[in-house]
């Protein structure tokens, strides 16, 4: 019995546009984490990257549960002391309604040294155009 791994050309990297609009956000980071890495592929591998590429449009007409509108908080900070900055899910909605989606599916993709290669995967566009009409994406219905 041989193990199999796959070879680099024989990993075909597929485009596949999601339509947020009216997609419950933990349920749709999910599902994009998981074709990020390739898991619904029968060649995955855990140590090579396998994932394809994802396309999510109308980001800015997410749905999330219950009162994580108005309680849910992204931090950031910049290193000084005193510069830890908030803000609520309303707010990021408002202003980069694009980050509420790329955190989600960076939380939910593992901890490795292909992290930073799977999220530059994904390609997140307030409204409804984007500029890879070229890649012929598939339709991913969620």
């Amino acid at each position: 019995m041989n193990t199999y791994t796959p070879k680099p050309e024989e990993i075909i990297k597929d485009w596949y546009e999601v339509d947020a609009t009216g997609l419950v956000l933990g349920r749709l980071a999910s599902r994009i984490a998981q074709i990020l890495m390739g898991k619904h592929k029968p060649i995955y591998t855990p140590h090579i990257d396998t994932g394809d590429f994802v396309i999510v449009t109308n980001a800015d007409k997410i749905l999330m549960t219950g009162k994580k509108w108005t309680d849910k908080r992204y931090y950031r900070h910049s290193g000084y002391p005193g510069a830890l900055k908030s803000r609520s899910a309303l707010e990021m909605k408002e202003f980069f309604p694009e980050r509420i989606i790329q955190f989600a599916v960076k939380g939910m993709l593992p901890n490795n040294k292909m992290k930073d290669r799977r999220i530059r995967k994904l390609k997140v566009y307030r409204g409804a155009e984007h500029p890879h009409q070229a890649q012929a994406p598939k339709k991913l219905e969620i």
